[in-house]
């Protein structure tokens, strides 16, 4: 006598509906995270090339004895031969204020002030 089981292996629709459940709450948990996370960091970059523009802005106008009104343009300070190669970008799209001698620079999106 032979018992003849046809019985094939698989996973059944609430083992998958399960795994399907459970993905989900972990990509809604770790989303929201990602989206904090860059915008730290574009933040953090912007920062750092705000000091840098300024660290340039003070040298070039040690060096070239302006006074603290003086407003800087990007031709005094951005150049192959001048304080920074190429002008830096804000990494969430900004711009940059250079201003005057005195006055910090600055990006116009909100946060990104040091």
């Amino acid at each position: 006598m032979q018992i003849n089981s046809s019985r094939k292996s698989g996973f059944t629709l609430v083992e998958i509906m399960i795994v399907v459940a459970i993905i989900g709450l972990l990509a809604a948990i770790a989303i929201p995270n990602f989206v904090k996370a860059r915008q730290t960091s574009q933040k953090s970059a912007c920062i750092a090339n705000l000091k840098q523009i300024d660290g340039a802005k003070a040298t070039f106008a040690l060096e070239a004895k302006k006074a603290g009104s003086y407003s800087v343009a990007d031709g005094d300070l951005f150049g192959a031969t001048l304080y920074i190669r190429t002008k830096p970008a804000c990494p969430a799209a900004g711009t940059y204020t250079i201003g005057t001698v005195d006055t910090k620079p600055t990006c116009d999106v909100s946060g990104h002030t040091y």
